[in-house]
């Protein structure tokens, strides 16, 4: 496959060759496909988070978001984390 980089793109690359980055234009072209596929990747796992979780909802097992339920929760978390803390702090004495 052949291609054509346009002039900034060009210069781009040659700026890292330059610099020790890559021996070769084409090695810049693989790291950007590289970066390209594991972006779409991430998207894509994205998706079917927001997909999953929107099943969720219409299932109806969604949370309101309240005052109430945003306290609860930090307070859950503050739990669990206390409780963690406390198990690695006797782990660690052992």
């Amino acid at each position: 496959m052949r291609v054509d980089l346009t002039p900034d793109q060009r210069a781009f690359a040659q700026r890292a060759i330059d610099s020790g980055r890559f021996a070769r234009e084409e090695d810049a072209v693989e790291e950007a496909l590289a970066l390209w596929e594991e972006r779409e990747r991430r998207r894509h796992e994205i998706l079917s988070d927001v997909d999953e979780a929107e099943a969720s909802l219409a299932r109806g097992e969604g949370v309101p978001v309240t005052d109430a339920s945003m306290t609860s929760l930090a307070e859950d978390a503050k739990l669990r984390l206390r409780r963690r803390i406390a198990a690695e702090g006797s782990a660690t004495a052992r």
